[in-house]
């Protein structure tokens, strides 16, 4: 392979938007920019990659921005108790059963 040539088939117009897309989410403002941090040599700073590179730094970069995604997503609260819950929670069973036994429940230890 002569220097400075690709090879294999070069990367899809759309190929090389969504890359741009997800370069510039990354807090990139193009190809040249992203040189360093993502590794690029000088033909794909450029913008000139092959179909196989641009589908491997796509990758790339959607996984990093799922995990992003991942760890800024809220987690769910654990469901809070309403008054009573929490005051039948502070009773003893043996107490609980006596009182619904006074009500005229029937109770039984499984």
């Amino acid at each position: 392979m002569a220097f400075g040539k690709q090879s294999g088939p070069p990367a899809s117009h759309q190929q090389l938007n969504d890359l741009l897309e997800l370069l510039q989410n990354a807090g990139h403002e193009d190809f040249r920019d992203a040189r360093g941090p993502m590794g690029f040599n000088q033909r794909q700073a450029g913008g000139k990659f092959t179909r196989d590179e641009a589908q491997g730094f796509i990758d790339q970069l959607e996984a990093a921005e799922d995990e992003r995604n991942e760890q800024a997503a809220p987690k769910p609260r654990p469901p809070t108790l309403s008054q009573a819950e929490q005051a039948l929670g502070k009773v003893s069973s043996e107490d609980l059963a006596a009182e619904l036994r006074r009500r005229g429940f029937r109770v039984s230890e499984d």
